[in-house]
């Protein structure tokens, strides 16, 4: 039967495919595919892993034995009993078996992923007892999940697309399962979760959790993949393997469709991709507007990768490089884990390098809130939004800090390179930086390294950065408007809470005063001053952007083309007094939908 789920559209199009799920567990669990000569290590890691459980099991016993002879012991002997009985479970060994071999999972992917098929299975028993047995599954799986902690394989490149065929199903797509597109479905994904994705086959994703800037937002607009979130209890409802349709463009998902709405969904497909194919004429069409104003438009990235989709796309630059996502998967309890000076200079010098002597924008790391770091619990205080990120964190830990501004100035001497810095809101925070800055330079002097020259800018994100945009402008070379965060904290609202999701309005009166007050402020100080956020690659807001005076854009690569299109159509001479009409209105909102 065809069910449909609403969700929040965040990344445009339609991609239809077999799901995947990634299912939750109370540890961190890595998901990654492996290569086909991995598979028996793989199973090998299962088995150990359900051997030391065991015997740590029989342990247990022997210790519950040795109590006497009361009720408790021998519950506790009956429970342990049904825990040796689970791990010897072929279900469960054979599913595992499975996952791994048809599907390249990793280990502990698979492990959960079955854990998901059975528990299902439980919920569907009419006795009690056997429902209830859920949760001694579920306590064995984690007990496997812990022992493998630590020995996880190497990450892999993505598998081939490869589906087998079910004999037994007589769905209307059963015989285009092979090769089938796949399609992602999860309660949350971590960022390092994201990051392995974005290299992988899946042509969609869906999750239950977040909001239209979260992080899993953000990298599936970098993706250039359909993608809807908050969806609420897709996960659940959604089971390994059925046919499912992302419709990006309305925040859709369509479990097991019918052929007419498969039919109908193929048709809009093969549409975006006509409109795609048209609007990547324009790549090397310079963005400028119809009364000659010349337009720049950045990328945003998270990896050195990254480049070679921004040049493909035409960008004439980096705006931000997102280089927190050289530190995803690094345990920041141990600074010496994170990524060292050489490590990190390599990475800015590839992104350099990549965009074949354009600048590069380089966020310094911001983490915290929806981005954590492993080993950091964010979760632990009560607003992480509002707690020790960006560049608290960085103040906070100098020598982490000190260590990337080496490499960043390292690398700017192989390229036009521009530091950027997020979430200031003191002076004393931007004198703070700068001088650590100007200790980074004096190091690298000391022990003869060369480094190049930095135009250093600051994130207005803050209202209070906002408020004090001309202080600021005495600091920094250029300023860049982060739209995601600025909304959140001047609205508050947390952008990766879906329950407030609705609330979350780029097209607030104050959020747009703020916007237009600095960019106004950076005009009349002949600063530069560009928007990084979601909302510099939303084309509802490009013309009334141009009208308030913005000629600098950033954003993801595949929402390139159809900025500058909208530039190319573009009259800023007309737009000023247009865009000044929407600023003093009650409802902006309304007067840009009559506009579009």
């Amino acid at each position: 039967m065809t069910l449909s789920i609403h969700g929040l559209p965040v990344a445009r199009g339609v991609a239809i495919g077999r799901a995947v799920m990634v299912v939750s567990s109370r540890i961190d669990v890595a998901h990654y595919f492996i290569k086909p000569e991995q598979i028996e290590s793989e199973i090998e890691r299962v088995r150990i892993a359900r051997d030391a459980v065991t015997a740590e099991l029989h342990r247990l016993h022997e210790n519950v034995a040795q109590l006497g002879p009361n009720d408790t012991p021998q519950e506790l002997a009956a429970l342990l009993d049904v825990h040796l009985m689970l791990l010897q479970d072929e279900v469960l060994a054979e599913g595992v078996r499975h996952w791994i071999t048809e599907r390249l999972y990793n280990a502990e992917w698979a492990l959960t992923t079955q854990l998901e098929v059975i528990a299902r299975q439980f919920d569907e028993m009419e006795d009690e007892y056997l429902r209830e047995r859920k949760s001694d599954l579920e306590q064995v799986v984690e007990r496997m999940l812990h022992q493998m902690k630590g020995s996880a394989a190497v990450l892999a490149p993505p598998p081939p697309r490869r589906q087998k065929r079910q004999e037994d199903d007589d769905t209307p797509m059963a015989a285009d399962a092979i090769d089938a597109p796949l399609v992602l479905i999860a309660h949350d994904l971590s960022p390092a979760d994201m990051l392995q994705f974005k290299k992988s086959v899946f042509a969609g994703f869906v999750t239950d959790a977040g909001g239209r800037t979260s992080h899993t937002a953000i990298v599936a607009r970098s993706m250039d993949i359909p993608a809807v979130v908050g969806a609420r209890s897709a996960s659940q409802l959604v089971r390994q393997d059925d046919w499912v349709i992302i419709d990006g463009d309305a925040g859709m998902v369509i479990v097991d469709p019918s052929p007419i709405i498969l039919a109908e969904y193929g048709f809009k497909q093969r549409q975006d991709d006509l409109d795609r194919s048209r609007l990547a004429r324009l790549r090397h069409k310079p963005a400028v507007t119809l009364d000659g104003q010349r337009v720049e438009l950045l990328a945003n990235i998270e990896l050195p990768e990254d480049t070679a989709g921004a040049v493909k796309a035409g960008a004439v630059g980096v705006g931000l490089f997102r280089s927190e996502f050289l530190f995803m998967g690094r345990d920041a309890t141990d600074l010496a884990s994170l990524p060292n000076e050489e490590e990190q200079f390599e990475a800015y010098k590839r992104a350099v390098e990549g965009m074949q002597g354009m600048p590069v924008t380089i966020r310094t790391i911001d983490v915290g809130a929806d981005k954590p770091l492993e080993g950091r619990r964010d979760d632990l205080h009560l607003n992480p939004a509002l707690g020790l990120r960006a560049i608290r964190w960085s103040l906070s830990e100098p020598a982490m800090f000190l260590t990337q501004l080496r490499a960043i100035l390292r690398a700017a001497a192989h390229g036009e390179i521009h530091l950027l810095i997020p979430m200031l809101a003191h002076s004393s925070e931007i004198r703070q930086t700068l001088s650590l800055l100007d200790f980074a330079r004096a190091e690298l002097d000391n022990r003869g390294v060369a480094y190049g020259p930095l135009k250093v800018g600051a994130m207005i994100e803050i209202p209070a950065a906002a408020l004090m945009v001309r202080t600021f402008l005495r600091y920094f070379d250029f300023l860049s408007i982060g739209t995601n965060d600025l909304i959140q904290y001047t609205l508050a609202i947390d952008r990766a809470d879906e329950s407030v999701a609705h609330l979350y309005d780029p097209a607030h009166p104050a959020v747009l005063r703020l916007v237009a007050d600095t960019i106004a402020e950076c005009r009349r100080q002949n600063k530069p001053v560009s928007v990084c956020g979601e909302m510099a690659g939303d084309v509802a807001f490009t013309r009334l952007l141009l009208g308030l005076g913005l000629r600098s854009f950033s954003m993801h690569p595949s929402q390139i083309p159809a900025v500058k299109q909208e530039v190319l159509r573009a009259d800023t001479g007309k737009l000023v007094p247009w865009a000044n009409t929407v600023i003093e209105s009650d409802e902006p909102a309304q007067k840009l939908a009559d506009a579009a």
